[in-house]
């Protein structure tokens, strides 16, 4: 029989991250969390903790009031998935930025520039 080690804390990871993008969307009128994703959910092994990370979708919002806005809104979201998910225990919330989305930009840019740097590079010179 082939079990994963943390099967549990997978799948209540998964629950905690479809209930808390749609509290989000649906429940939640904090101006700071509009634009908000939530990208992953990372529970520590005895389900005490959620690591939740988060991207912002516009330009509107910083990180930090993200922040300010999930601290303002912990207690409700922390009530609202407890009802919601029926967990014996309800493991504490922590927030992070998702640096991987402008990560990923970052090196796209890169690639481009050196594309471009290249294929000016190699062009044959013009004649005059």
């Amino acid at each position: 029989m082939n079990v994963k080690p943390f099967a549990r804390a997978d799948r209540v990871g998964g629950l905690i991250h479809e209930a808390l993008s749609r509290l989000l969307h649906k429940s939640i009128n904090d101006p700071r969390l509009v634009s908000v994703s939530i990208t992953g959910i990372k529970m520590s092994p005895n389900l005490k903790l959620a690591k939740i990370y988060f991207v912002i979708s516009d330009s509107i919002s910083t990180k930090e009031e993200a922040f300010d806005g999930f601290e303002k809104a912990k207690g409700f979201i922390k009530y609202t998935l407890a009802r919601k998910l029926k967990l014996r225990y309800m493991p504490d919330l922590q927030f992070y930025y998702d640096n991987s989305i402008d990560y990923g930009f970052h090196m796209n840019s890169v690639l481009k520039k050196i594309k471009n740097e290249h294929t000016t590079n190699n062009q044959p010179p013009e004649k005059e």
